[in-house]
């Protein structure tokens, strides 16, 4: 970048106020107020409000994350002047409209940070699951000594173990490329792969089915679709190999969940599920307390000291667009129909 070419846009922030104050810690505001004309104090989650009218009139750039109201043509009409959206986050699917197509509004968003801890969590559930840990935590804790690991772990292990990954987004392409140096065979199913594609990620391309077969591990990092919605059914869960474990930090939906816990009830199946549907279990459901399934609430994505990666993701587009650069992390119409 050249910084003499560099302009401040002037800014408004559109998200709730906590979530703000989880971004943007001194260090980032700081950073902000270099790259953007902005009062970082302000966070606009109702874009009728009176008190916001002005900075919205003559807004250049919205910097957004959750709690962004939808930016319908009505909203828009309060911003003449906005000419790009930055996402402090993933999907842009709640707020940005066709409206903002239509006008020409640039986007952006900071999904490939995001995608880095789900991957994150993914590979250490995929290793974990390998190495039987459930069951082995199960057998301590219920013998309180000395567990015969040998036996009662036979076969586990991650050496030359097949993985399925479902759906090649970021997420999906990130876990492919932190396997890469296990000794893993890695198999994949996306419809827009192609196998000569899937042989420059390094792994074999195959149709749904035969990855449902051949898994000891199945993770799903498929968008939320109306035609991935129980991508993994009954029928299909029961090709599982007995013993295998069903990976879900992508959506609950991939999955049909009564028929998945008859599996895991049945003891036939793991599963180390992030998201479910619904996305909050019943207090009654059998999720909770099976000794087979490790059920985290929706945690993969950024928390904690993630989010300043997020954050400053997202101050390097609007430090790109203020020199005029393209951006890194661009979003376009044509993406949203196949993200999630």
């Amino acid at each position: 970048m050249t910084p003499s070419a560099h302009r401040r846009p002037r800014t408004v922030l559109a998200m709730e106020p906590r979530v703000r104050d989880a971004l943007f810690d001194a260090a980032a505001r700081r950073r902000l107020t270099a790259v953007a004309a902005t009062d970082p104090a302000v966070a606009v989650r109702d874009f009728t409000a009176p008190e916001h009218a002005a900075a919205l009139a003559g807004a250049e750039a919205l910097l957004t994350g959750s709690g962004c109201p939808p930016l319908t043509e009505s909203a828009l009409e309060r911003m003449p002047r906005l000419r790009t959206v930055v996402h402090a986050a993933g999907s842009v699917k709640h707020h940005v409209t066709d409206a903002c197509w239509q006008r020409g509004i640039t986007v952006a968003s900071a999904a490939a940070a995001n995608a880095l801890p789900v991957a994150e969590y993914t590979v250490a559930a995929v290793l974990f699951a390998g190495k039987r840990v459930l069951d082995a935590q199960r057998a301590y804790r219920e013998r309180r000594g000395r567990v015969d690991a040998p036996a009662l772990l036979a076969g586990a292990g991650n050496f030359r173990r097949t993985v399925g990954v479902v759906g090649a987004s970021r997420v999906g392409r990130r876990v492919i490329e932190l396997l890469r140096p296990y000794d893993l065979r890695v198999l994949l199913y996306d419809p827009y792969v192609t196998g000569e594609e899937a042989a420059r990620l390094g792994v074999r391309a195959v149709d749904l089915d035969e990855l449902a077969r051949a898994g000891d591990v199945v993770t799903l990092h498929a968008p939320e679709l109306p035609g991935t919605r129980h991508l993994f059914d009954r029928a299909r869960l029961a090709l599982m190999p007995d013993g295998a474990t069903l990976v879900n930090t992508a959506r609950g939906s991939l999955v049909d969940t009564e028929a998945l816990t008859r599996e895991l009830v049945a003891g036939r199946l793991s599963a180390v599920l992030d998201v479910t549907e619904p996305e909050v279990p019943p207090a009654g459901s059998p999720l909770y307390d099976l000794p087979n399934v490790l059920l985290t609430p929706h945690v993969a994505g950024s928390l904690g000291n993630e989010l300043g990666r997020l954050a400053h993701t997202a101050l390097d587009e609007l430090e790109r667009y203020g020199h005029g650069l393209p951006y890194a992390g661009p979003v376009r119409p044509g993406d949203l129909p196949r993200s999630a």
